[in-house]
């Protein structure tokens, strides 16, 4: 934004201080004549009986007075020039690196930190604070650069497949085209699955929703109901309790995060007889959602990386109940969105444990 030129803040404050010292010293000057000289006589008394020592009048005074009281306002401004000056100069030096440090950053580079010494103050905090904001900023631009690309490979390789498929098909008339079918409806659903998820994912980010009050609880019944058949086919048992968790915000994404939680500890199962525990807990201080699965074991360091999108287990297939390895990165996205924290703790028998805590709404009916 182009703006006229204007003054220096320091040379404002160089001002400040200057004119400050100026009236300072009138006034300090204007209570000595006022308060002191008054009472001096206009002029002298002289007559039989009164002493003949020269005896200086108001006049003499003044005379006397008004030459020192000029050259004393004349080094208070030199004074406060000079000493504001220099006193601005180093009073705002934080902000001259806080500047440098901003442009730095609209310049592209969001690795510089200013890193402001010294003990906390305005400036200080203001710079902490800047950094603090730089230190999450470089990583949400690092994470949505390496999505961007996690992203782009996963939306090529349904395209590549299809077209692969179709250069199949070109090449042999006489293929079973029931089969290729098939095939390209299943890479289809795929490359459908990923858009769904990545548009829900970005929406997620961007909190844009009206947050509504919401029974936790209600959404973790409703999704243990409607993949109870996947569960079935799988051999896997649901087993769902607690408590109300009344909480605020948007059912759709709030129903989307207990989903997923409970397809993942259903996919990501024993091969037979696994369990799923679903259970919603309320307290003052929030509501918490608990969804712990048997399965193989997982290393405290692998655990820390599956909220990443596109990563899946090691040995995982790519089936049609398997997802698109963005699951828990939807998870930990709408969590964040409604200020809730997300936990992910590996099973000593095996398997994972996540938690979800949300707010608590106030008292009044859930949806």
């Amino acid at each position: 934004m182009a703006r006229k030129p204007g003054l220096s803040v320091r040379l404002k404050l160089t001002l400040s201080y200057a004119s400050f010292l100026m009236v300072a010293g009138t006034l300090l000057l204007a209570t000595v004549w006022v308060f002191l000289l008054r009472y001096v006589p206009d002029r002298t008394r002289v007559g039989p009986g009164l002493p003949g020592p020269f005896s200086p009048t108001r006049s003499d005074l003044l005379d006397a007075f008004a030459p020192r009281a000029f050259q004393t306002l004349v080094i208070l401004l030199a004074v406060g020039l000079v000493g504001g000056w220099l006193l601005a100069g180093r009073m705002l030096a934080p902000l001259s690196r806080i500047t440098e440090a901003t442009r730095a950053a609209a310049a592209g580079s969001l690795s510089h930190r200013i890193q402001l010494e010294g003990r906390s103050d305005e400036f200080r905090e203001l710079a902490d604070a800047f950094d603090a904001m730089l230190a999450r900023l470089e990583a949400h631009v690092t994470e949505q650069r390496r999505f961007a690309a996690n992203a782009s490979h996963e939306l090529r390789t349904p395209l590549a497949i299809t077209q692969t498929l179709l250069d199949v098909a070109r090449q042999d008339p006489d293929r079973d085209q029931a089969e290729l079918v098939a095939r390209l409806y299943d890479v289809n659903s795929r490359a459908i699955g990923v858009t769904e998820a990545l548009l829900l994912l970005s929406r997620a980010d961007q909190r844009s929703f009206t947050p509504e009050r919401i029974d936790l609880s209600l959404c973790a019944e409703d999704a243990a109901e409607t993949l109870l058949p996947l569960a079935e086919e799988r051999g896997v048992t649901i087993e769902a309790s607690g408590d109300a968790a009344p909480t605020l915000g948007s059912a759709t994404l709030l129903q989307q995060l207990t989903t997923n939680l409970v397809h993942n500890a259903i996919v990501h199962n024993l091969p037979e007889g696994g369990t799923v525990w679903v259970r919603t807990t309320a307290g003052p201080a929030g509501v918490q959602l608990t969804v712990e699965n048997t399965g193989e074991r997982l290393s405290a360091p692998f655990v820390a990386t599956l909220t990443e999108p596109f990563l899946r287990g090691a040995g995982r297939t790519r089936t049609h109940d398997a997802g698109v390895g963005l699951g828990l990165a939807i998870v930990d996205s709408i969590t964040r969105a409604h200020d809730g924290s997300l936990t992910l703790t590996p099973r000593p028998a095996g398997g994972l444990r996540v938690t979800v805590r949300l707010p608590a709404a106030a008292s009044g009916r859930a949806q």
